[in-house]
């Protein structure tokens, strides 16, 4: 069962990059974001979500090593965020 602060990440990275062929539901927590076949996301896509994120739950992702490590899955997002106390 996804919770609430996951899909609304999920929803976050399909809107913001416009996946249309990829439901939040389709993309599985621990497959890396950057890199990966399925969503083929590159580095000009994760400063789009860092942006995005940034804007969407108040907090601000430091250095692009910083970054590196949050986006490296759904997942790790959320424990990013979770660590920095954002509500879902």
């Amino acid at each position: 069962m996804t919770d609430a602060l996951t899909l609304r990440l999920k929803t976050l990275i399909c809107t913001t990059l416009k996946l249309e062929e990829v439901r939040p539901e389709d993309i599985p927590g621990d497959e890396p974001l950057i890199g990966s076949t399925r969503l083929g996301l590159d580095s000009l896509d994760a400063l789009e979500l860092v942006l995005a994120i940034e804007r969407e739950f108040g907090v601000k992702i430091g250095s692009s090593e910083e970054s590196r490590q949050a986006l490296a899955s759904v997942d790790t997002l959320v424990t990013y965020l979770r660590s920095r106390q954002v509500a879902a």
